[in-house]
């Protein structure tokens, strides 16, 4: 009995220190918590700084930066369309592919947190679709224009008598083409002059399926660039990546499809250049946009060779993302704000290299 006294007061000393020594420690864990977490929050702060402070050396340290250069964007709009307009009919042969975002200017701030604003590459009009539906759009006569009109309702209307939905419409060269209200999954060209339906084509979809995760409203997005019109679909609901067919301009008529192997997942926007695609990607709690995805119908671009290009940080996420082929600019609808990217382009070739 007194060997189990004696056993018992010597568990119970050593518990009691043990229990002495866990909470020393865990007194000694919450404080290190407490400043880990002060440190975490304070580089976050940094890191945003950092950012914004790299976006404004980037757009005051590009090769032809000027004093103003929100006046220069906007007179480089007008003046590439009188220089390197194409012929009706013909398209170009380009070889290029976006090395850089170069600088970014936030134009406005019209309509509501999601919509489309895109110039027609043919002449020097630009439209909005504000919001993800409607029956109508609205028309400037130039990017100068809109930026010195004082909202929407000072531009004209473009009534159409029936409805588009999405942030994938496009406009080229006075015709609209848009996807309407999903009875059959198709897309639809207007012409805007006379207020007529010209040509109506149905999308070889299984079902239908958002073709970016992080904008369902959008169901197929329409791109114009150097070598047509494209469509940027997903074929079924199952369908992990995007895919991309070449549509003839004046038929609608798909010329050819191909899977692109970019994730659907994350995705938030894409757009189409010289025949490379660049799918945008983004976070369920909108972060720092950034192409994590390429893909070249001609295959003179490797998506995994291909650099990973981060947009400057600014308000939310991006609704829709329209490439002027004739600027070489890149028109963005972020949260109510549209932008303007100017980007810097290289030959494919050298891209590989």
């Amino acid at each position: 009995m007194q060997l189990w006294h004696d056993q018992n007061r010597q568990y119970h000393s050593e518990q009691q220190d043990f229990k002495k020594l866990t909470h020393e420690l865990m007194e000694g864990l919450g404080r290190d918590y407490i400043a880990l977490y002060k440190d975490l929050s304070g580089t976050e702060v940094r890191v945003d700084r950092a950012e914004k402070e790299m976006e404004y050396v980037e757009t005051w340290t590009s090769p032809r930066a000027c004093v103003h250069p929100e006046e220069k964007v906007l007179e480089r709009g007008e003046w590439s369309l009188k220089e390197s307009r194409v012929p009706e009919g013909e398209e170009h042969d380009c070889e290029d592919v976006i090395a850089s975002i170069r600088s970014v200017k936030i134009l406005k701030r019209a309509g509501g947190p999601k919509g489309v604003w895109t110039p027609d590459p043919k002449s020097s009009k630009v439209y909005l679709f504000n919001g993800t539906s409607g029956e109508s759009l609205f028309q400037f006569k130039s990017v100068r224009d809109f930026f010195n009109s004082s909202g929407l309702h000072s531009s004209s209307s473009v009534k159409l008598g029936v409805e588009w939905t999405g942030s994938g419409s496009a406009v080229y060269s006075d015709h609209l083409y848009y996807c309407p209200p999903v009875i059959g999954p198709g897309m639809k060209k207007h012409l805007d002059e006379h207020g007529f339906i010209t040509d109506i084509a149905m999308f070889p979809l299984a079902s239908v399926s958002p073709v970016y995760s992080l904008n369902p409203e959008t169901i197929a997005d329409i791109a114009v660039d150097d070598q047509g019109l494209w469509l940027l679909y997903a074929s079924n609901e199952k369908e992990p990546n995007i895919n991309l067919a070449k549509l003839d301009r004046q038929s609608l008529d798909i010329e050819q499809i191909w899977d692109t192997g970019c994730p659907r997942e994350n995705a938030e926007a894409a757009f189409v250049a010289c025949g490379t695609v660049y799918v945008v990607y983004n976070t369920r709690l909108p972060s720092r946009s950034r192409i994590q995805c390429v893909f070249d119908v001609n295959g003179m671009v490797v998506n995994e060779e291909a650099p990973l290009m981060y947009f400057p940080r600014r308000f939310g996420a991006h609704s829709s993302l329209k490439y002027n082929p004739e600027e070489k600019q890149l028109y963005g609808w972020d949260d109510g704000y549209q932008i303007i990217y100017r980007l810097t382009m290289k030959r494919k070739m050298m891209a590989t290299q």
